[in-house]
Parts: structure tokens; C-alpha cells; sequence
């Protein structure tokens, strides 16, 4: 019988980059969680899944009761739903038994989990407090989580379609279908008939290569390609040259596992339906005293910043990719 290690944990299931509510409020925990559960149980993805859901309910239906002792048990479950969510991905490719259809129910029961236990906490407070605020950050809740959604699902196409026709300008090849055709860049990068992240054969992407090897920089990655003759390709020239502190900054954050997009999605669902209820311990020493406003407010502008500021570098992107692909097929 295979007895996993804490080691192939950290080697086969951590990605090479996260988020960093993830790398350091969960992956050590969930880790050692998935060691105990591989080795000692026959439980599969799809049934922690369903599990994260039960403590999802759980944590939904404690903040609907609004008070503070509920709250912070509702916050807490959260969290633990959350961890069970990161466990069921790490079994599937630790023991090889995840399936396609259980990526979709994994995906369906995170996005029910965090609507449900939203509402019932912004209703849940509403009840108690008759404070219609709570009523109108519902919706700006939800627009802006669906908005990052939308919205990475869009840069991300673009940024491949971009991909495609620099690689098929630098190999003489037929260009790729143009960005603005959504149905021609459901392709993710790495399936069938796109080359790997960081450019196979004789075309390497620069902002690739950085990703998968923090030590580099983007000199190194121009030295290296012109000892292998490999052309480069670099669509982010105009964002080094505005923010250049930011390449430092960004191959520390990755060194750690920590992707630059410092709140996304998973932060922003963990600020909204675990820090904010949790300050309803102040009322211990305030009764009634809570800062979930104030803390779904700030959590709404940091999201909806790095959502403007991802379009604002694609915009830079794209200006770099025109560029680019002149020189190209100049030759």
C-alpha cells in the first residue's frame, strides 16, 4: 500500500503559485490533512467536495442567527469549508482518481457555497439590525464577484490569442484567429495545439518564463534564449518600463508561491465571509459593535483595483503585442 509523505504533498499537489490566503492559512493544514485522509482512507475527491458543501450550509445557516457567537462559528466553518475545498484538488492528483465532471462539481459547489453563506450573512445582519446598507451590498457583492470572473476568463483568452499569432508570425506559420472572436480562444494553454507556458521550439514568451522561475530575470531569459536560438518574445516592455519595482516585487511574492494578484477571488471571499464576521468580537468589549461594513466595503475596492489594474496591464499588453508582431513580420 502507497504511504504519501508531507513531501509528496508539497511536490505533486501544491500549484507553483497561489494565493496567498491559500499558501499560508491553508495549504499547512490541508496538507497534513491529506496525508492523514490518503493514508487511512478510501475517501475520494468528489466526496470532500460534498463535505466542503455540508460545512458551507453549516457556516450559511449560523450567519443567517446574526448574532456574534454565531457569526464567528459561521466564519470559522467557512474557513473550514474552504480548506476541504483546497483538500478534494490535492487527493485527486496525489492518488490519480479525480475525474472531469467532479472539476464541475467542485466549481458549482464553491460558487453556491459563497453566494449562500454571502447572502445569509448580509440578510442575516439586515434582520437583526434593520440597517438597509446590509441590503445593498448584496448586489454590489455579487456584481463584483461575478465581474473577476468574467473578466479573467476574457484576459485570459486574449492574453493566448496574443500568444498564438506572435508564435505563428515568428514561425512563419498562419495566424491564430483574432482575440475579438470569443469562440476561436476556448483553448487553455498547454491542451492540444498550444505549446507549453514559457514557449516550446524556437519561441519563448518572456513573462512565461519569469513565472515558472522567479530566480530569473527578464535579461537572463533573453541571454539564455540567444545561447539556444530561440527568438523572444516580451508583451509586458511597457508595464517594466512604467512600475520597474515591480519585477522585483513579483519574483519575491513568486519565490513564495505567492501570485502578484494579491486579492483575488479567494481573498476577496475570505475577507467578506471570514474577517468581517469574525469582528463581531468586538462585541465583547462593544455590544453590538461590528465592522462587516467596513470590511466587505474595503474588501469590494481592493477586488474591483486589481480588476482595473489587469486590464490596465492587458491594455499595455496589447500595444506591446501590436509592436511585436510588426517586427515580426518585418522579418
Amino acid at each position: 500500500m502507497t504511504s504519501f509523505t508531507l513531501a509528496d504533498v508539497r511536490e505533486r499537489t501544491y500549484k507553483s503559485r497561489d494565493a496567498w490566503w491559500t499558501v499560508f492559512l491553508v495549504d499547512p493544514l490541508a496538507a497534513r490533512l491529506v496525508v492523514w485522509t490518503a493514508n487511512r482512507t478510501g475517501i475520494t475527491p468528489n466526496q470532500i467536495t460534498f463535505g466542503a458543501g455540508v460545512l458551507g450550509a453549516a457556516s450559511a445557516v449560523c450567519f443567517a442567527l446574526g448574532s456574534w457567537p454565531w457569526l464567528v462559528a459561521g466564519a470559522l466553518l467557512f474557513h473550514l469549508s474552504f480548506v476541504l475545498d483546497c483538500m478534494d484538488g490535492k487527493i485527486a492528483r496525489l492518488k490519480g482518481n479525480g475525474s472531469v465532471f467532479g472539476a464541475w462539481v467542485d466549481f458549482v459547489f464553491d460558487r453556491i457555497r459563497f453566494f449562500g453563506c454571502m447572502l445569509a450573512l448580509l440578510i442575516g445582519q439586515w434582520a437583526a439590525t434593520g440597517e438597509v446598507v446590509y441590503l445593498i451590498l448584496a448586489p454590489v457583492v455579487t456584481f463584483l464577484d461575478l465581474l473577476r470572473y468574467l473578466n479573467g476568463a476574457q484576459v485570459a483568452k486574449t492574453r493566448q490569442t496574443m500568444r498564438q499569432q506572435l508564435r505563428a508570425a515568428a514561425e512563419g506559420g498562419a495566424p491564430a484567429p483574432a482575440a475579438a472572436d470569443p469562440e476561436s480562444t476556448e483553448t487553455e494553454p498547454g491542451a492540444a495545439g498550444e505549446p507549453e507556458p514559457g514557449g516550446a521550439g524556437n519561441v519563448v514568451f518572456v513573462e512565461e518564463v519569469l513565472r515558472e522561475n522567479p530566480e530569473l530575470d527578464a535579461e537572463q531569459v533573453h541571454a539564455r534564449s540567444a545561447e539556444s536560438g530561440a527568438r523572444v518574445i516580451d508583451v509586458h516592455q511597457g508595464f517594466t518600463r512604467r512600475f520597474g519595482w515591480y519585477t522585483g516585487v513579483r519574483a519575491a511574492l513568486l519565490r513564495s508561491r505567492v501570485r502578484p494578484h494579491l486579492f483575488s477571488g479567494i481573498e476577496f471571499e475570505m475577507f467578506v465571509c471570514v474577517v468581517a464576521p469574525l469582528t463581531a468580537l468586538l462585541s465583547l468589549a462593544l455590544p453590538g459593535a461590528t465592522l462587516i461594513v467596513p470590511v466587505a466595503v474595503l474588501s469590494c475596492a481592493a477586488l474591483a483595483a486589481f480588476e482595473v489594474l489587469i486590464v490596465y496591464k492587458l491594455w499595455l499588453a496589447t500595444r506591446d503585442f501590436a509592436v511585436e508582431m510588426r517586427r515580426l513580420q518585418a522579418g
